[in-house]
Parts: C-alpha cells; structure tokens; sequence
C-alpha cells in the first residue's frame, strides 16, 4: 500500500484527532477562575473537530474567558456536531471552514484569532502550526507534534522567525503521580537523578483496524476501507519502524531530568523486535485471505530506545502498540537515595522507607507531595479527559495567551521529543547505531531555566 497523501490525511481529520482515546463527557461545573474574566477573552479557533478536537472544545467550554471563534474540517458532520454542542453550551456559534483541504489558511487570515488549537492527523500538525505562528497567533498542537526532522527545525525556525509561540499539547506531563514525582525530585527525595525510564504500551490493535463502519467495529480494516485512527494511522505501522509515538512518556520524564534547560538529550540507539502482533490480528480478525493478510508492516512489535543526556543520565524508552497487553507508560524515576516505579505505585528511599530493600505504596507520598496545580484545581480538573490531564493542558495554552508569554511547555520541548522519532527510525535502519540527537536550542539549553511545573498556575 501506499503512503496516504495531504488530502487524505487532512480528510479523516474530522474523524479522529491526534490522541488515541475517543473523547469523554465531562459532567464537572464551570471553571471558577478566582478572579473576574479578562477582557477581551481569548479567542480560540479549532482545526480539526473530530472526537479529539471535539474533547478540547469541551475544556474550551467551561472557561467563562474564552470565546470559541471558528472552526475548521473538511467534513461536514464534525462542523454540524461542534457547532451543535458550541450552541447547547449558550455560546455564540463559530464560523465554519470547511471547504477544501486547506481551508483553514482562509480561517487564520481572521482578526479575531488569539490561540489554535490543532488536533488533525500527524501529517498536517506542522504545516498547520508554521501558518498559525506566521499569522501571528498562538499554535497548540496535537502530540506528536512532528514526523521527520525537518518539521522538527521548521517548528523551531518558525517560532524564532515570528516570535509567535507553540504549545505541544502533551496531557501526561499534567499526570497526578508525575507531577508529584517532579515535586519531590525538586526536593531532592531522589538525590542525584540517574536514569529514567517511560514509554507508550497500549494496545492499539483494535485502533489501527476495525470493521470500516465505527470506532468500535471489530474487523481487519485500515486505510482507505478503515474508519477514524484506522484510516490514517495505521499506515505508520506499514511504513515505518521506530518509536513513532514517544512523546506521552518522554514529555513528562523531561521534566524531571531539565531538558533544554540546564540538560539535554545528546544521542540514542533503537532496536526493534520483529513485527508480528498486526498481522496476527488481520489474520485472527478477517481471516488468511483478507487482503491485509499479505501486507507487510514494518513496525516492529516493541521497539527500545535508549537516550544520553548531558548530564550523565540514561533514558529508556519502549514503545508496544502491537501486542495483547494491559496499558502502561512505565515510568520510573531512579535516583541516587531511591527509586518510584509506575507499575504497581511502587517506591523506595533509602532511609525513608521502613524495611531496607523493600517496596511500599506510594500513596502517602502522593498525598504528601502532591503538585500545587493538582492541589488547587484537583475538585474542577478530576472529572476531565483522561484522568484530569485534559484540564491542565488546554488551561496552560489558554493561561499563556492571557499573559502573553511562552507556554510552559514550548517549541523547543515540541521539536526535540518528537525528533525522537525519524532518529529512532535511523538508528534501527543502521543496525542500532548511535544517532546525535540536535540541540534545538542552539546552546541556550546551558542558560534557560525551569518554567514548567513551578507554582500552581500553569
């Protein structure tokens, strides 16, 4: 089969957007800001208003400070449901774009545009966000932010070119347990950081096929007879071979470890395991004859990938979407006084813990270290996306344009997690041979300070 091309692409964005869940219903009350709406409000726009797109209109929603301007999507449902759902929430129904496949360059041509937010397939998330910063707007974009190295440069190169900033919108590193994490690595619990370890195992078997009727249709379908992530996904699996999703892990463990900012990643390797898991599935699903049978995927079942950081740190990163197993990021934060384990909520620190040599919940030292953003707005973001997460992301865009300045998560930290993709790729293909990883600061990684994570703004 053959790579799908921009329209394609741009066309199952109304279907899916960027994440892998399909959106929740929220049912928590109205954003209690603490103090009066600013005036003017932000004033968002949408590109791509499928599920994804859909689950951050909802937050958008909540806000009594955001006013919601215009979307965009090539089909006509997804225009109908946004608008439908915009209007059931008493607001104003936004401008529609959809037609043509870039349609939304005549949306950013608007003067009543503070903020994008882009949840459309991995193909369009660059050319996008480079428009919304050349029009001089706030560009959040769906994870992961780019596909090849090139865009990685593009994203930097925009951004240092208009000034205008972009925001990945990695949800994890809003997770209650990591934020707790980087609480106590700040303090010091952990000693001297030594070694990281993170990654994306979640089976998405039943995501890159189904039956080409619905999301949860059972069937061995992808690509043109595929329906939402199946449709455009999956092809990443027929055409690549490498860690091609790595950001849900890696965002949150760059925090712990300063990355661009006092550290930063200098080389990997990858090795990849034969891939077997997708076809099994075509053939359990739809049988030894069905025509996917006799594709060949290259993405190997699980795929390693092992970082040097500057500072003397090791990362270790798997991704596992072709095999039947429970989901899992597998986090660990290993120090020189202890060690934390996502798995099983486990933790030990030398003489903290109660029995040398011996594991113990995490729970209390959840609640002890629990994160000011989670301590402030735990009651309105529990109810949200994904555990909470959701919540936070979409209010640190929406914080950042009303204070117009840098995202706490920016450009930089958009460019490099993502590069680790095409560079795993290049690993594998030369035999798991070390690949420099690009400082995308250009040297500023040496000078810039945290920003992520201080207080409990954003």
């Amino acid at each position: 089969m053959q790579t799908p091309t921009r329209r394609q692409f741009i066309r199952t964005a109304a279907l899916t957007g960027a994440a892998t869940s399909v959106a929740t219903t929220s049912v928590f009350p109205a954003i209690l800001t603490g103090s009066k709406p600013a005036d003017p409000k932000v004033r968002l726009a949408f590109i791509g208003v499928g599920s994804r797109g859909r689950s951050h209109v909802e937050q958008a929603l909540y806000r009594d400070d955001v006013e919601i301007t215009a979307i965009c999507d090539p089909a006509p449902e997804a225009i109908s449901r946004t608008t439908a759902m915009i209007e059931k929430a008493g607001r104003k129904a936004p401008v529609a774009y959809g037609k043509g496949d870039e349609a939304f360059k005549d949306m950013l041509k608007r003067d009543d545009i503070d903020g994008v937010i882009i949840a459309t397939p991995w193909e369009w998330h660059v050319p996008m966000a480079v428009a919304t910063m050349k029009a001089g707007k706030y560009a959040g974009v769906e994870v992961s932010a780019t596909v090849t190295l090139k865009e990685s440069w593009d994203l930097v190169e925009a951004f240092e070119k208009t000034g205008s900033h972009c925001m990945i919108l990695e949800n994890v590193c809003y997770r209650r347990d990591v934020l707790a994490v980087l609480n106590m690595i700040r303090k010091g619990m952990f000693g001297e950081m030594t070694y990281a370890h993170c990654g994306y195992q979640h089976d998405l078997r039943n995501i890159k096929f189904n039956d080409g009727k619905s999301i949860n249709g059972v069937g061995a379908e992808f690509g043109a007879k595929g329906y939402s992530e199946a449709h455009w996904r999956t092809q990443h699996s027929v055409d690549r071979n490498g860690d091609i999703y790595p950001t849900h892990g890696l965002g949150p463990v760059a925090h712990w470890l300063d990355i661009n900012r006092g550290n930063r990643f200098t080389h990997l390797t990858s090795t990849a395991t034969k891939s077997r898991g997708l076809h099994k599935y075509v053939v359990d699903k739809g049988g030894p004859d069905h025509p996917n049978a006799k594709v060949n995927f290259k993405l190997g079942d699980v795929v390693t990938t092992v970082i040097q950081c500057a500072n003397g740190e090791n990362i270790v990163i798997i991704h596992d979407t072709n095999s039947p197993r429970p989901y899992s990021l597998g986090f660990r934060a290993q120090g020189t006084n202890g060690i934390w384990m996502d798995d099983n909520d486990m933790i030990y620190l030398e003489g903290v813990s109660p029995k040398p040599h011996s594991w113990e919940p995490f729970a209390a030292y959840q609640e002890k270290y629990d994160h000011p953003l989670w301590k402030r707005h735990a009651q309105t973001a529990e109810s949200a996306g994904h555990g909470g997460i959701d919540f936070f992301v979409i209010r640190a865009f929406i914080e950042s344009i009303k204070a117009k300045t840098a995202p706490p998560i920016d450009v930089y930290d958009a460019a490099v997690w993502s590069a680790i993709s095409p560079l795993s790729e290049q690993s594998i293909a030369g035999g798991s041979k070390p690949v420099e990883i690009p400082d995308f600061t250009r040297g500023k990684w040496k000078t810039n300070k945290p920003i992520f994570g201080l207080g409990d703004n954003y």
